[in-house]
């Protein structure tokens, strides 16, 4: 059951808060950033011309929303992930930073606006994510079909890549979005599943899991990816068990980053997880047959996504090569 809350300003009413279900929890202790977490303000022209062609086309971005560390570093290569269906989402997770409560009606033209935008910074692969939108029938995945199509129309050499929620519940669904054939499926399970009932509430482990089967199934050629954050309280085997779950459903790509808290009534980091442990995750996960592995602190599922992708069509071209040959 997902509970939705509407916190939607009211006429002369003041602001309702950000995460209204957070409000009244205790504030959690903050443990001291280690070195290898800290990144450097945005200050280059290119992130400011970024955020400029952002708010010229109305459009909300996963980098703003949920407070990424990288956002410097991306805009300023004008490479950004643009967050559809509006800004509120309709799940209560607990590391998350993006508003909770009942979202505003789609807009129609956000489409053609997320393809303009894409045209106009030059992008050659692009990343589409979007809130829940359990207030939907389908979950937002016409949507989110429209917005491939729209890219394609107006970006015909840019390669897209979509994160999108789990759409529980939504029979159907799943298929919209696969059939207009991205070329990368991505669709994060966080954490390990003893973690899901204070971390992802709103969620089912194996339903995720299942989702990412079934993109495979439908259309084989998509790479499929998902990602998770360290630092909640998982145990090291139950990340491995977790790789395993993804590799029997057939998952090319994995991302492993260091869990930050967003603010104090946000679960709170249990661990700062050191890079020769994210070093030793890589390693694991290209023996267990993925096809690439991004594993550091300050990885994140967008972060460098344009390269990642070209090292997932060479992994896999390699991987081919033999039994090409043999035939």
């Amino acid at each position: 059951m997902v509970t939705v809350l509407d916190n939607r300003a009211q006429a002369g009413a003041a602001p309702r808060p950000r995460h209204p279900e957070k409000a009244n929890r205790p504030d959690t202790e903050v443990l001291p950033k280690p070195d290898w977490i800290r990144v450097k303000a945005p200050v280059s022209k290119g992130y400011f011309e970024t955020r400029e062609i952002v708010k010229e086309n109305r459009l909300v971005t996963v980098c703003e929303e949920a407070g990424c560390p990288n956002i410097g570093g991306c805009w300023e290569k004008k490479h950004a992930t643009f967050m559809i269906m509006g800004g509120i989402c309709t799940r209560a997770c607990a590391f998350c930073n993006v508003a909770t409560g009942l979202p505003n009606a789609l807009d129609e033209d956000e489409p053609a606006s997320v393809g303009r935008a894409v045209a106009k910074m030059g992008l050659s692969h692009v990343v589409i994510t979007s809130v829940d939108r359990d207030d939907l029938a389908d979950g937002g995945a016409e949507h989110f079909a429209r917005t491939i199509r729209a890219i394609r129309a107006a970006a015909p050499n840019t390669t897209i890549e979509i994160l999108t929620p789990d759409f529980l519940r939504k029979p159907g669904a799943l298929e919209v979005v696969v059939a207009a054939k991205p070329d990368v499926f991505n669709h994060n399970l966080e954490t390990v599943p003893s973690k899901y009932l204070k971390v992802r509430p709103g969620a089912r482990y194996f339903h995720s899991i299942r989702l990412l089967q079934r993109v495979k199934e439908l259309d084989p050629t998509i790479f499929t990816k998902s990602g998770i954050m360290v630092g909640l309280g998982e145990e090291r085997n139950e990340v491995l068990q977790l790789m395993d779950d993804l590799r029997t459903a057939d998952v090319d790509f994995m991302t492993i980053g260091q869990y930050l808290q967003p603010t104090r009534k946000h679960h709170a980091v249990m661990r700062y997880v050191p890079p020769e442990e994210f070093e030793s995750f890589k390693t694991i996960g290209l023996t267990k047959g993925f096809l690439v592995v991004a594993s550091s602190p300050l990885t994140r599922s967008s972060h460098h996504a344009g390269e990642d992708f070209e090292r997932l069509k060479a992994a896999r071209l390699a991987r081919s090569a033999p039994a090409i040959a043999a035939e």
